[in-house]
């Protein structure tokens, strides 16, 4: 059960917190062990479909950055995570931080005590922790960790900066067309069928068009709903939908290639720092399919790493199944050749960010031209439907 309680610390000071518990004395124990005093507690309901709470990117980079120093600084690892715990401010990542330091002091290890937050850290996270911890080297995996959550919200901004602009003018448009089409357009219609004449089929279409709007709105509203709500019944219930569908993303015009480039260079990013780590070539392999987030890439891993199980090295199980392009096959094979296989692949990850930002600029260019000019082609349509007949009126008057 989760309960959101008020304490007092030993300084005397009042902590207001969030944390899980089998009941209010179980709740009083755990806070013992934060060496906090418990003065209310207050059971939440359950969690719904949607009531998640994802912890946000920039505190988990804050996070490997403190423990990082914390750890440099020759911090007991127990207690650099209390200082943690105390001076974060979201509540439901102290409530992990706590978790993870009764884990730790009930004798697990903190990957292990990671493992029990798998919504919190990702399987790559939990990985890179557990390989740091057996080679001696955690400060330096988190410092790796760190720039690798920078890169991953850089590159998640510009992700958003690519879909945000197209989506917000389209919206525009289409309130727009709306208006006109609802308000506008009948409006107009009863002036232009009473003067008599026999009306072009575009402007025929457009009335058409307007009539159906303003009579069935509430369908023309609630179809996208619906249509988005039945696609993600489809893609969950039917594995062989959702890879096709993500094969089509990877082929769209413009946003396709972008969003490969996206897929590789995050793939190539978190295969160098687990490589780098010290953990084995199938098994960083195996853990990026979780990270690429394309099934179509995902399977396409899946298949490298049956190849290299069956003998093949690492380039040839890349080129072999078709989806890396040959930069990256490439890459892999100078530095598989040359013991640097870490190197090539930061390499290819630098280059595909670079390319990233430069293929989203360019894409906006672009994007922005063809808007405008559907907007503009759109009005124009309504325009001439409208004004046309009464143009032809007009000049048949002054005949």
């Amino acid at each position: 059960m989760l309960f959101d309680y008020k304490a007092v610390s030993a300084e005397g000071r009042m902590i207001y917190g969030r944390l899980d518990a089998i009941n209010a004395v179980d709740l009083e124990m755990r806070l013992k062990r934060m060496e906090l005093d418990l003065v209310t507690a207050t059971q939440l309901a359950p969690k719904t479909l949607f009531g998640g709470r994802k912890i946000p990117r920039p505190e988990l980079i804050n996070f490997c950055f403190h423990l990082e120093q914390l750890s440099r600084a020759g911090v007991p690892l127990l207690e650099g995570l209390t200082d943690l715990r105390d001076s974060i401010e979201h509540p439901r990542f102290r409530e992990v931080i706590a978790g993870l330091i009764e884990s730790i002091e009930g004798g697990q290890t903190m990957s292990q005590g990671m493992s029990a937050h798998p919504d919190v850290f990702s399987q790559v996270f939990i990985n890179l922790i557990r390989a740091g911890e057996g080679s001696g080297q955690l400060p330096e995996v988190l410092v790796s960790l760190t720039e690798s959550l920078k890169w991953e919200d850089e590159l998640a901004s510009h992700t958003k900066k690519l879909l945000m602009y197209p989506a917000f003018v389209a919206t525009i448009v289409l309130a727009a067309t709306f208006f006109l089409m609802i308000y506008m357009v009948p409006q107009l219609k009863m002036f232009v069928r009473n003067m008599g004449q026999s009306l072009p089929v575009h402007t025929q279409v457009l009335f058409f068009i307007s009539d159906l709007l303003v009579n069935y709105w509430y369908i023309f509203l609630s179809l996208p709903v619906i249509a988005v709500v039945i696609l993600q019944l489809v893609l969950r219930s039917n594995p062989l939908a959702r890879l096709r569908l993500d094969g089509i993303k990877l082929g769209l015009p413009v946003v396709g290639p972008i969003l490969k480039k996206i897929i590789l260079s995050r793939f190539a990013n978190t295969f160098a720092m687990l490589y780098a780590s010290g953990i084995p070539i199938l098994e960083s392999i195996r853990t990026t399919q979780d990270i690429v987030g394309n099934l179509a890439m995902r399977q396409a891993l899946q298949r490298v790493e049956q190849s290299i199980r069956e003998g093949r090295n690492v380039a040839s199980a890349f080129h072999d199944v078709g989806m890396f392009p040959p930069l990256v096959v490439r890459m892999l094979r100078v530095g598989e050749n040359t013991g640097g296989l870490d190197k090539a692949l930061l390499n290819v990850s630098y280059f595909y960010t670079r390319d990233v930002k430069e293929s989203v600029s360019r894409a906006q260019a672009l994007i922005e031209p063809m808007l405008t000019l559907f907007m503009g082609a759109l009005l124009g349509w309504i325009m001439l439907s409208v004004i046309g007949p009464i143009y032809d009126i007009i000049s048949k008057i002054k005949t």
